[in-house]
């Protein structure tokens, strides 16, 4: 198993090579990882300048929700690059540079004015939550397992569009990165709830293997994506 990842490298390394010598003129395919989150808010503006300077490259996403996940597919040869949103880990296999830190917020429907939500209270709440294995899930979680805390119900769905629209509904409050709602907070569709738990911060980082000979069309693909989250920040 430690030898593994080496091996695959080694393959997908004489792959290359052959195709260099040959001079094969197959599609290119570039392999992006991704939250949900990522590729629903952030990625079309990036894909659409990418497309327009390389229509020939087809690309295919694949949900990475962890930075352990991001760093198993990346290592393997199974991506090419992945967007990390998560709490910051330690990866010295891969190149990454940070693109924004994420503001993740609690959200309900429409509500008096309320005290800042505690551990405590968030108990007597029903959640809705993005499905197990989720980044800002896990630490959420992690959290309130150390304060002895679990909240009355919790329920749990594949689309954050169906938990936005749950919460809309008033079956509970939910826990998502602030650019998923901002839509539906400026149109008072939901309430941002404010809070007095310590959660470290999330970040989204882009990344890629750090021995892996990055072609012309994933150097720009980065450099767009790049490009794109600094307006963001700005």
């Amino acid at each position: 198993k430690r030898l593994q990842q080496y091996a695959k490298k080694m393959l997908e390394l004489d792959r290359e090579m052959k195709k260099a010598i040959s001079n094969e003129q197959e599609q290119v395919v570039l392999k992006v990882g991704a939250q949900e989150s990522q590729c629903v808010y952030r990625l079309p503006s990036i894909l659409q300048q990418f497309q327009q300077v390389h229509p020939q490259v087809k690309i295919i996403f694949k949900p990475v929700h962890t930075t352990d996940i991001a760093k198993k597919l990346l290592q393997a040869g199974d991506l090419d690059v992945a967007f990390i949103t998560d709490t910051y880990q330690e990866t010295s296999m891969l190149q990454r540079q940070r693109l924004i830190e994420e503001q993740l917020i609690f959200i309900s429907a429409p509500l008096e004015r309320r005290e800042p939500l505690s551990a405590q209270q968030l108990a007597l709440e029903t959640m809705l939550l993005t499905e197990t294995g989720c980044s800002y899930r896990n630490h959420l979680e992690a959290l309130l397992q150390l304060e002895g805390v679990r909240p009355l119900q919790m329920i749990e769905f594949a689309s954050i569009e169906a938990i936005k629209q749950c919460v809309i509904a008033g079956l509970g409050m939910t826990f998502l990165p602030k650019m998923v709602v901002e839509k539906e907070l400026k149109m008072g569709l939901v309430t941002e709830i404010p809070s007095t738990l310590k959660l470290a911060p999330i970040y989204t980082d882009i990344a890629w293997h750090k021995d892996k000979d990055l072609p012309p069309c994933l150097l720009d693909f980065i450099a767009i994506a790049k490009q794109k989250y600094q307006l963001l920040g700005d």
